[in-house]
């Protein structure tokens, strides 16, 4: 239950910081899936990265995968900041910074997974997979919006 309740805490930010109008009046590019869509994508991410963390803390426990479950954690923390970054704070750029944070620090888990429960590294590659997506969506729309950045409209930085 610890681990589904961690990444339901993460899962509310995206619920605290929300698109809204500024979201949708951006330029987005051609690619981008409906909106609809990431929320179902989200949950079933979600209930897995949250298994995963499960299996091997049953494995393990704490004194034998700390390492592992530490990188999960800030992974987690990582996931958890880009909602404010991108929705709340406007500023694209950090987000998408922070992006290449949680996809290096997913990377970097599923690798501390492999040796203590193969499956559980298997189960948080959708996940990068995700990620990696949502990378390449922040960079092009931050990168479609830059005339908006330059005149201040978003409260992006240059």
């Amino acid at each position: 239950m610890g681990f589904l309740a961690a990444n339901l805490a993460v899962a509310c930010s995206g619920a605290l910081f929300r698109p809204g109008a500024w979201y949708e009046s951006l330029a987005k590019p051609r690619w981008r899936p409906p909106n609809w869509l990431f929320g179902p994508a989200w949950a079933v991410l979600y209930v897995m990265i949250a298994f995963a963390g499960w299996l091997v803390w049953r494995e393990k426990g704490f004194a034998g995968a700390g390492v592992a479950l530490a990188l999960y954690a800030g992974q987690l923390l990582l996931n958890a900041i880009w909602s404010w970054l991108f929705f709340g704070l406007r500023r694209m750029d950090l987000a998408f910074f922070d992006l290449i944070a949680l996809w290096l620090a997913i990377l970097a888990t599923i690798l501390a997974f492999a040796p203590h429960h193969a499956g559980a590294a298997w189960m948080m590659v959708p996940y990068l997979a995700w990620v990696t997506f949502a990378g390449a969506l922040n960079f092009a729309v931050w990168r479609l919006n830059v005339p908006l950045r330059r005149a201040g409209t978003t409260g992006d930085a240059a």
